[in-house]
């Protein structure tokens, strides 16, 4: 069995072609740290670790120091197989980006071993397939791997995928203007940026409805708003006929007491994002009764492996489910595309990040035809090496 032999990073920064605004933050740029996996044959697996201080705290230098230092340190010497998936995690405490990053690159290297695409390899891990160990059993939360089956027990393997498009915060027309260009660029479903302004809020979503009649709509306050002001820009919104998929993450990240009352006290269904970081995170929002659905981000989580756990908890309690990123690149993009893909998640996904870039800064890799994801047909993520 090859091991790994070195873990290897680099910084990437990536100019956005439009600033990207919400209610916690404003970049022109997306940031993030690149982790190579090698292992005794000279196979490498590729991976990402987005900086996003408003949301995970964590830093480029952090990630790349947890990468470099203990993270590389557990990996180097170990097989290179899905067995030291749980060393990640076991590695350090905290620095879920880093995680991500390693987790990532060890699933691309197993992939490109076999010679598989992401998707296939991670078809063989998906919840129908997969024996979960209780939470008190050793290596808890790791999946054991039945025999591969063919994708979707013969279907043919997806070739792109869905995303939703964000509109960044804004006035009612530039909101407007933005939703009615991106209409036109394809996108059926608009996620619209609020929780900066609550008095101002049902406005900036009645102008974009007006702009797209057509597109569904999707609100995202950031934790953004208190209750009362979630519950009355909301029930101001139903009072108009607003239809809206899904509100996410309302009020503050640990008040789920607030978050609960706003679920009852509103027509809409309430997603969960900054919420639910870990399994935790997701039994505490369940028995709150605090979400309707819940927005899974490999950032947040550390990566595919624990994804992969959200997504079939959440599935078994009757939540449902929407994989998302950061302002990450197509790398990153590439990964949480291929577990819905996969997972076989229905509807338009929260994976946008890649859109924004001026160019990805990679060859290979996954790339943007309007709404849709399209996956390289290549082994693994398809990512040979670093354009910028």
């Amino acid at each position: 069995m090859p091991r790994i032999v070195a873990v290897r990073t680099q910084r990437v920064r990536v100019p956005l072609h439009t600033p990207f605004v919400t209610a916690l933050r404003r970049t022109d740029f997306a940031e993030t740290v690149v982790v190579t996996v090698e292992d005794s044959d000279g196979c490498v697996g590729w991976g990402e670790a987005p900086q996003v201080w408003k949301v995970t705290g964590e830093s480029l230098a952090g990630s790349a120091a947890a990468l470099e230092g203990p993270i590389s340190d557990m990996l180097v010497g170990a097989a290179a197989d899905l067995s030291s998936a749980g060393l990640i995690q076991g590695a350090v405490v905290g620095n879920r980006s880093a995680k991500m990053a390693a987790d990532i690159a060890l699933h691309d290297l197993v992939a490109r071993r076999v010679g598989v695409s992401m998707v296939e390899h991670l078809d063989v891990l998906v919840p129908t397939r997969t024996r979960w160990r209780s939470p008190g059993s050793t290596n808890a939360g790791h999946p054991v791997v039945e025999p591969p089956e063919p994708l979707g027990g013969g279907v043919s393997k997806p070739t792109q995928l869905l995303t939703d498009m964000t509109l960044s915060v804004g006035t009612p027309a530039e909101l407007a203007e933005a939703a009615a260009a991106r209409a036109r660029d394809g996108f059926t479903t608009l996620k619209i940026k609020v929780g900066t302004d609550a008095t101002g809020d049902a406005e900036r979503v009645l102008a974009v409805r007006e702009a797209v009649p057509g597109c569904v709509l999707r609100l995202d306050a950031n934790t953004g708003w208190r209750a009362d002001e979630a519950v009355a820009v909301l029930s101001k919104l139903a009072d108009q006929d607003v239809e809206l998929e899904f509100v996410e993450q309302p009020v503050a990240r640990r008040d789920l007491e607030a978050m609960a009352y706003v679920r009852r006290h509103q027509p809409y269904k309430i997603l969960a994002d900054e919420s639910v970081f870990d399994l935790e995170d997701l039994v505490d929002v369940i028995r709150a009764g605090a979400a309707d659905a819940i927005n899974v981000k490999l950032a947040k989580c550390g990566g595919i492996t624990p994804a992969i756990e959200l997504l079939e908890v959440a599935k078994q309690h009757g939540l449902d489910r929407l994989v998302g990123c950061m302002m990450e690149s197509h790398l990153g993009i590439g990964a949480a595309a291929a577990l819905v893909a996969a997972a076989g998640i229905p509807g338009a996904q929260d994976l946008d990040a890649g859109w924004w870039a001026k160019t990805s800064p990679y060859a290979g890799g996954v790339t943007y035809d309007g709404p849709r994801i399209v996956f390289p047909q290549a082994n693994g993520l398809g990512i040979e090496g670093v354009l910028t």
